[in-house]
């Protein structure tokens, strides 16, 4: 007799849940850099289309095959469908977290030891040049900050779903969003004063980000924007990672689901309008156009903490506050990395939750080691496909590569064939519908999933995997 499967209390559990997931990371430094690199306004527009119609497709598919199978992501779509291709598909999915989960604790480490750093008044220190490379090239610290982020988040996944997951989501997500409003609202009253006596604010930089910039704009120009755009999402809804589809199946069957996905939406895209209102205006005031050229670790690590420092006294406070909010963050994402691989184990091998957590947890922190030492004892130079001439990669990028620039999109790319060819959309969308509901954009679901996605999808993998520019082919500028 099988056990009956914990679910979350309620729909506003779930989308907390599904939100804290996908607000992380990628929302907070990925999104301004690209906004400001590719126009302003113009990014926004398409990333906010790709969202009501590409994110769209995929949250909802995802979801509502977790909660019709009740499966994580290694057996779900075997259950739906017996066979090689879901199998491998299942394997894919459950891969993907694997991967991502080990950097992922190493850079939430490299993100508390940054908020302690502000917190206890060092802020100028770690905006210091060389700060950051003295940091993460060190052999013990770094291991440190990372196991003490990896034991918070197996603390949650090991307490449970609903102890665990969503009390945590419950408690983290209101926080989360006061700072990101509060941080937002200050970069737009901040000014500053340069050495020719000329004064730039906050809302100088978010003209930066809302008003559209065509200058130059060509077609490729325009398509790279897309694709920029196109692969922001998987970020920003955390979906190709198996997460959706593991917290799809704690969600009750007489949940209102399309509710809850135009919800999580919502708020994600808010939050990410937020994450580029928050730092944008900050950057432009005190770097200019140039500073905001820093993505990645660059962005948060370094050019961010010069900001703060260049605040004055004020500035460990709205740095340690900054820090703070990026550390719920991480947590609450990377709570759902874990929870998607620990689910897994639990459906396929019957694992009780407390071993399959401990387990994946040992393995994750045995990875995360590996890529610490990736920055000293284990240092190599690899340029990626992906990576233009005199970039260099190391353990990090490399996982950061296989993960999400190649197995993402081909596990996107297959979802969309087996739900769109295989099972016939009608799957999805009645389980949408299970308890009377209406899908509001069921005509551009079954369109998307069928047809228009895989389009992009297979364009998106081609760029972001760099098989492109093996080719030498230069479609997207």
């Amino acid at each position: 007799m099988s056990q009956k499967r914990t679910s979350f209390s309620g729909g506003f559990g779930f989308v907390l849940a599904a939100a804290g997931s996908a607000v992380g990371l990628g929302n907070i430094w990925r999104f301004p850099y690209l906004a400001a690199k590719d126009g302003g306004g113009l990014f926004l527009l398409v990333y906010l289309i790709l969202a009501l119609t590409f994110g769209f497709t995929l949250l909802t598919a995802e979801v509502a095959i977790g909660r019709k199978t009740q499966q994580g992501p290694l057996t779900a779509y075997e259950k739906l469908k017996s066979g090689k291709f879901s199998k491998i598909l299942g394997i894919l999915a459950c891969v993907v977290p694997f991967l991502i989960l080990p950097y992922y604790c190493d850079i939430g480490g490299w993100v508390l030891k940054y908020f302690v750093a502000f917190a206890t008044g060092q802020g100028s220190a770690a905006a210091e040049d060389g700060y950051f490379g003295s940091f993460i090239t060190d052999q013990v610290e770094p291991l440190i900050y990372m196991l003490i982020f990896l034991a918070i988040i197996t603390v949650i996944i090991y307490i449970g779903v609903k102890k665990g997951i969503e009390l945590s989501s419950r408690i983290l997500m209101p926080i989360l969003l006061v700072m990101i409003i509060g941080v937002s609202v200050f970069a737009l009253f901040i000014s500053h004063t340069d050495e020719s006596g000329v004064t730039t604010t906050g809302l100088d930089g978010l003209k930066v980000l809302f008003i559209p910039n065509f200058d130059g704009l060509t077609f490729q120009k325009l398509m790279q924007t897309i694709v920029d755009a196109m692969g922001q999402l998987f970020f920003s809804l955390s979906i190709a990672m198996g997460i959706m589809i593991a917290y799809g199946s704690y969600v009750n069957k007489e949940a209102n689901l399309v509710k809850s996905i135009n919800q999580i939406e919502l708020f994600d895209t808010g939050v990410a309008f937020l994450a580029g209102t928050m730092i944008i205006p900050a950057v432009y005031v005190f770097q200019g156009a140039s500073g905001m050229e820093a993505s990645g670790p660059s962005l948060m690590f370094v050019s961010l903490p010069k900001v703060f420092a260049e605040m004055g006294w004020i500035g460990n406070i709205v740095g340690a506050v900054f820090f703070a909010m990026v550390l719920f963050a991480a947590v609450t994402s990377a709570m759902s990395i874990l929870e998607a691989v620990v689910s897994s184990l639990i459906d396929k091998f019957k694992m009780s939750r407390k071993v399959a957590t401990l387990s994946e947890s040992l393995v994750g922190m045995i990875l995360a080691i590996v890529v610490c030492f990736g920055y000293n004892i284990l240092y190599f130079e690899l340029r990626l496909p992906n990576m233009s001439e005199g970039q260099n990669g190391q353990v990090l990028d490399v996982m950061d590569y296989v993960s999400n620039s190649v197995l993402m999109p081909i596990v996107a790319i297959m979802t969309c064939i087996l739900v769109g060819w295989i099972l016939t959309p009608k799957t999805v969308i009645d389980e949408c519908q299970a308890n009377g509901e209406k899908l509001g954009r069921k005509g551009l679901f079954s369109v998307m999933i069928k047809f228009v996605a895989p389009v992009f999808l297979f364009l998106l993998f081609l760029q972001s995997s760099g098989i492109f520019r093996l080719l030498g082919i230069d479609y997207f500028g």
